[in-house]
């Protein structure tokens, strides 16, 4: 029996450049990367050298505090380059890949017949481990830990964000596979989240081994962490781990098909693509292929991700460990002349500062401007209206700036990540970095407690 839930605070950002609901063909990725950027709070240390041959599914590094935790190749091939940054911080794990990959083989088998323990292990070695999250500090999981519960966003309601019922047609049986491993790794219930707006995909809606819920509203209501607020709130001292539709896909695969299938399906959207499609591809892979001849010329950005979450990378950059969605947008360097003054007929804005607040279903084309400069922080009410959890968000953003951590643990700390905060960003008066504050109030909390 599902349970129901009406998210009313929040907001849906109309952009032009949704991705047609088609699948697109490229020529493979000569390269994929592992970015331990992408991995918050990991200390990595490859093992691999310029010049190995890696199968995929071969560790190319693994975490210096959790030793079991490895992060593997998504591709066979050569490793061509460790590019390290300031300080020697290594920055991609580079893999030149074979046009036919090969794999590192793994014993398949039904996870009902193995135990905890057995799941455990074959995700580690495997190295698809790294995709499941814990909350509190939105972290890669510690298998030694046992969540009180796990939860899985069947949909994304993130701007142009891609359909995960479109992309996992016809995938049920993998994806029931991935629930059953999933299931093992939790005493309490797997929940499984369905947009209530639209009607979801029966790979989600004839899933076994979870507890559906449904949402309905605006965005954040795809966001884990609205779900999990909603529905089994984290207190002081509890776990409970997430994970997108996907990557249960891959899990499944590795019991089915018995190796680290790291294929993904991304959306090329935004209002700069020409044709905004669907591509089947792999984890770490470069974008190159994917926007050549395909984006309006001008300067833009290219984003891994979202336009709210998503991290700025080059047109020839690669792909996040955890992204399904490639954003292009215009890059706007100058300010605007008078920009404020302007009618702003083709400008979007959640109050009634231009009239396009009467134009309901209209799609704007936004760009990386953040109209302003960082000003006074003044109480607006504008971070309580999309943000849909019962938390006092300046009160808790205050709390970080000035480094209170008792504050900042009664103010629900425990229970937030970056992207819940992320629509607080886009409307902020101030201008204030609100996801950077967040991560550095996790950061600060999780140090000292």
């Amino acid at each position: 029996m599902s349970t129901s839930f009406n998210i009313k605070r929040g907001l849906n950002i109309r952009l032009k450049g949704q991705a047609e609901k088609v699948f697109a063909e490229i020529p493979a990725s000569e390269t994929v990367a592992i970015k331990p950027t992408d991995f918050v709070g990991v200390r990595i240390r490859p093992i691999v050298n310029i010049g190995d041959e890696v199968l995929a599914g071969t560790p190319l590094a693994y975490d210096k505090d959790n030793e079991r935790i490895k992060f593997t190749s998504p591709s066979s091939g050569e490793v061509v380059e460790i590019k390290r940054g300031e300080k020697r911080k290594i920055l991609e794990i580079k893999v030149l890949a074979d046009k036919e990959i090969r794999y590192v083989p793994f014993q398949k088998a039904n996870p009902d017949d193995l135990s905890r323990e057995e799941v455990i292990n074959r995700l580690l070695e495997s190295g698809i481990w790294p995709l499941i999250i814990q909350r509190p500090f939105d972290i890669i999981a510690n298998p030694d830990d046992n969540p009180k519960a796990i939860f899985i966003s069947a949909f994304d309601s993130a701007p142009l964000a891609p359909d995960n019922d479109f992309i996992l047609h016809g995938h049920g049986e993998e994806f029931q596979t991935g629930l059953n491993a999933v299931a093992k790794l939790t005493d309490g219930k797997v929940h499984l989240s369905i947009s209530a707006n639209t009607p979801a995909s029966k790979v989600f809606t004839n899933s076994k081994n979870v507890q559906i819920n449904k949402f309905a509203g605006p965005h954040p209501a795809g966001n884990v962490g609205v779900q999990i607020h909603h529905i089994d709130p984290i207190n002081k001292g509890e776990i409970v781990w997430h994970l997108t539709p996907q990557d249960v896909l891959i899990i499944g695969r590795l019991f089915t098909e018995g190796r680290y299938n790291a294929s993904r399906v991304v959306a090329l959207t935004g209002s700069e693509v020409s044709k905004g499609k669907y591509y089947k591809t792999l984890i770490g892979a470069s974008i190159k292929n994917m926007v050549a001849d395909n984006v309006k010329d001008g300067s833009l950005r290219y984003i891994s991700g979202n336009v709210l979450t998503g991290t700025k990378i080059t047109a020839d950059g690669y792909l996040g460990f955890y992204d399904t969605q490639i954003s292009v947008i215009p890059e706007v360097v100058e300010p605007e002349f008078l920009g404020w003054i302007t009618p702003g007929i083709d400008k979007f804005s959640i109050s009634r500062t231009f009239f396009t607040w009467l134009l309901a279903t209209k799609n704007y084309t936004l760009n990386s401007s953040l109209n302003g400069e960082k000003r006074a922080y003044v109480v607006t009410g504008e971070y309580e209206r999309v943000l849909p959890m019962d938390i006092h968000p300046v009160q808790l953003i205050k709390s970080i700036m000035i480094g209170d951590v008792e504050q900042m643990e009664n103010l629900g700390i425990y229970e937030v990540a970056e992207e819940d905060f992320a629509l607080c960003e886009f409307v902020c008066t101030s201008k204030i970095n609100v996801q950077a504050l967040i991560r550095e109030g996790i950061e600060t909390v999780q140090r000292e407690c």
